[in-house]
């Protein structure tokens, strides 16, 4: 089971969609600087039962177009159910990690529409920035969207 730290909707995580983002507890990686430090310790926050997710799922029912799941892929099974239900409700998927695309089982990689991939570095910065090594991905073509998350001049 996952646990989550933080249940929001979100704008801008994913170009041009609306999303319901969760946060999981348990990420493993320990990037120095991490915006979501507080939620390492897997005892943190509330369980993400398939039952509750299937419940927000249907109360969010035309206002969402994507689930944003920040975390998660230390525990495949749990995620991959939670992907399922969302792919079932006709939703698109996406997933942060701090992993590589090459990294993730390709049972995961196949139930996402998104992926951003890559730990965080605060001298290369985040997706806002030139330099980053993190890349955001549209699983669906191989193309990556960094480009939607940086000021243009």
């Amino acid at each position: 089971m996952l646990y989550y730290t933080a249940e929001q909707v979100v704008w801008q995580e994913v170009p041009g969609e609306v999303s319901l983002a969760y946060t999981f507890s348990g990420c493993q990686l320990g990037c120095k600087g991490c915006h979501s430090a507080d939620s390492w310790d897997p005892k943190q926050g509330h369980p993400l039962s398939p039952e509750h997710f299937q419940q927000r799922l249907q109360d969010y029912q035309g206002l969402i177009s994507c689930v944003l799941f920040l975390g998660g892929e230390w525990a495949a099974p749990a995620l991959l159910k939670l992907l399922t239900l969302s792919k079932t409700a006709g939703l698109k998927r996406c997933l942060y990690t701090g992993l590589e695309l090459a990294e993730l089982s390709p049972s995961i990689r196949s139930e996402l529409t998104f992926v951003k991939t890559g730990r965080w570095f605060a001298a290369r910065g985040g997706l806002q920035s030139p330099t980053t090594n993190q890349r955001f991905i549209d699983l669906r073509t191989g193309q990556c969207l960094n480009s939607h998350f940086q000021q243009r001049n």
